[in-house]
């Protein structure tokens, strides 16, 4: 006995983002247990999105900028992409210097990649 599909669209579960929220100080020891973790997690939800959330970060410092940065080569790596809730003004001003400044916009807000076109083949139907 065979059993017929539903018509229309399958049902998709939409993945929630991973949150990972960091403590009020990252010290730089503490970074490769952070991307271990953030991998864990990747694995075993199927998230694609990452959201850092920075609000508990008491005095933002470059260890806190390399924590988020390797956080997010590593999450990048797995084929997420990792945004950061909750900035404090001081970490955004950080991250502004370092070149960061795309993991504090909305991903709706980001600039499209450089570089990047689309080709047109001969022959194929328009969308």
């Amino acid at each position: 006995m065979s059993s017929r599909r539903p018509a229309g669209l399958p049902c998709v579960k939409a993945s929630e983002p991973l949150v990972v929220g960091l403590g009020a100080r990252v010290a730089r020891d503490e970074v490769p247990q952070l991307c271990e973790q953030l991998i864990a997690g990747l694995a075993s939800t199927g998230a694609t999105e990452v959201v850092c959330d920075a609000g508990g970060l008491v005095a933002p410092d470059l260890a806190a900028v390399e924590a988020l940065a390797r956080l997010r080569l590593t999450a990048r790596r797995a084929g997420a992409g990792m945004r950061i809730r909750d900035p404090d003004p001081r970490l955004a001003e950080l991250l502004g210097l370092v070149g960061l400044t795309e993991v504090l916009r909305e991903p709706e807000e980001r600039e499209p990649p450089l570089r990047v076109e689309e080709a047109v083949e001969p022959g194929d139907p328009a969308a």
